[in-house]
């Protein structure tokens, strides 16, 4: 018997989870090295999976099924491709961070009247969270992937809810309300989507007679599942509405900013680089994998809404006041490039978005995680409050400024080539919608640029004057994902040789060819041709 490398890969953290959850009150650092352990000992494992993976052999490796829930063709099955390898990746990469980040975030606070919720909770919670994410890129199994898909969303409440960001301008029950109030609406719109997703799921078995992925793909390709149009229409839509509310795309977007400025600076890094990115990879893996024709069918709609993602948030975020919520603008608009590139149909357009789900989660947690240290030491989230940064903490500056450089795609980083592949992508197919698309590029520009320099730049504060540079930990926990941010940009064949392969698979699911360019050239005889 083979071992099984994805279960294990998904059931460390989450031991991880109970384990940290059981130390005792009284003996927080423990728990947070616990944790720390576990989540390290994930990114060995996930490095493992990428060592024996082999991009050139079968679509689904290092499979495991065993029968679950027999009566209702209901199994255990994982396997991952290349676009699932790069994302439980990048989230093994990310969790050691967001830890380390967040070292203090849920220590008591002697001067409040209401005490946070046990240190050790607020670790084991993500642990959770890292290993309900982790099996949703590995599933196979429909119903099994929309247990997890949904199960994510408990842990990631009580992460809002329960351990918001202090930095709060109102009084203690005032910031309870607003973390209480971001809480339940995330909540609440995930869980509609899973409803719907739900009702689609339960008519897919209908339909297939199955839950298995690659049993309805391969019956679809061999023809031997005949799906009405309408009904394959209805299912799509079901899936999509779902994983467009979590991946956000306007208009169901409206959650994510309340989430990521209530949050503390690593949960909101937990929230839109790790959890956000299962709902852009469930596009590509289920809905066109089990729905070309539909997918096909909504292309021209959810290409406009994506391009309103890309112009709208952008266009917020250069008007906002508050850090973390221009952070949480600006990632709708990536995740309106993410979904452009998708639904493109083209090879470059899919290679574009996946490489952007992995370069959008590193440059967002930089920028993120150095704002949150920012605010940590102002106790304001207000970009008007800051000033002048640069001249008393220049490492910081220095660390805020690759983090927004790479936010806005300058080349040289890595963002900068999901974003240039995702054009091409686009261009190739809908030349409109890919020029359209390049008024994010310059807005993005705009509001990275303001935001430095209102906060970085002119004369110093009184309030910042004494504030210090980066500590041991926090260089520790930034300079990894700057390292990363210039080596993926300089070098991302590294994640497109593993990538590729899987788009091409994708591709011929949904039948898809790339567009031929027409460009004319001079025939030996002296004739044009093209």
């Amino acid at each position: 018997m083979n071992f099984p490398l994805l279960t294990v890969t998904a059931a460390v953290p989450a031991v991880g989870a109970i384990l940290t959850a059981a130390v005792p009150a009284a003996r927080r650092t423990a728990a947070k090295w616990l944790a720390l352990l576990f989540s390290l000992a994930t990114l060995a494992l996930a490095v493992l999976i990428a060592v024996r993976f082999e991009p050139g052999g079968d679509r689904y490796q290092l499979t495991e099924s065993r029968s679950w829930i027999a009566d209702f063709g209901v199994r255990y099955e994982l396997g991952v491709d290349g676009i699932g390898v790069v994302l439980i990746g990048l989230t093994a990469l990310l969790i050691p961070f967001v830890i380390a980040a967040g070292w203090h975030d849920a220590d008591p606070l002697e001067t409040s009247s209401k005490r946070w919720r046990p240190t050790q909770g607020f670790f084991a919670l993500i642990l959770m969270v890292e290993a309900m994410v982790i099996i949703s890129f590995e599933a196979t199994d429909v119903f099994l992937f929309y247990i997890f898909f949904e199960a994510m969303l408990i842990p990631m409440y009580f992460l809002i809810g329960g351990f918001g960001d202090r930095a709060h301008s109102g009084s203690d029950e005032n910031a309870a309300a607003q973390r209480s109030y971001a809480a339940v609406k995330f909540l609440l719109y995930n869980l509609v989507g899973g409803l719907i997703m739900l009702a689609a799921v339960i008519g897919l078995y209908v339909v297939a007679g199955n839950f298995s992925l690659q049993e309805i793909t391969a019956a679809r390709a061999a023809g031997t599942l005949d799906m009405a149009t309408n009904t394959e229409r209805l299912l799509f839509l079901g899936f999509f509405f779902a994983f467009a509310v979590k991946a956000p795309l306007w208009p169901l977007h409206t959650w994510l900013p309340n989430a990521m400025g209530e949050s503390t600076a690593p949960v909101a890094v937990l929230i839109t680089a790790v959890v956000d990115k299962v709902g852009t990879f469930a596009m590509l893996r289920f809905c066109l994998g089990l729905f070309p024709d539909a997918s096909k069918w909504a292309t021209p709609v959810i290409l406009v809404l994506a391009l309103i993602s890309i112009v709208y948030g952008a266009l917020v975020a250069v008007g906002q006041r508050d850090i973390k919520r221009l952070v949480a603008y600006a990632s709708i608009s990536h995740f309106g490039f993410i979904i452009l590139g998708i639904f493109a149909m083209t090879s470059q357009g899919q290679s574009g978005a996946t490489l952007y789900m992995v370069n959008h989660g590193l440059s967002t947690a930089a920028l993120m995680l150095v704002a949150g240290f920012l605010i940590s030491r102002r106790g304001s989230r207000l970009i008007a409050d800051y000033g002048g940064v640069q001249k008393v903490a220049p490492v910081l500056a220095g660390t805020f400024l690759i983090g927004g450089l790479a936010t806005l795609s300058l080349p040289g980083l890595a963002p900068f080539v999901s974003e240039f592949l995702v054009l091409v992508g686009t261009f190739a197919r809908y030349p409109v919608v890919g020029i359209i698309a390049t008024i994010g590029i310059v807005l993005a520009a705009l509001y990275t640029l303001v935001l430095y320099q209102r906060t970085m730049t002119g004369p110093v504060k009184e309030e910042v004057r004494t504030m210090p540079d980066l500590r041991l930990r926090e260089v520790l926990v930034v300079a990894p994902l700057i390292a990363l941010l210039i080596g993926l940009g300089v070098y991302p064949k590294v994640l497109t040789d593993i990538v590729n392969p899987a788009v091409e698979h994708t591709m011929s699911d949904v039948k898809q060819t790339d567009p031929k360019p027409e460009v004319a050239v001079e025939a030996k005889n002296g004739e044009e041709a093209k």
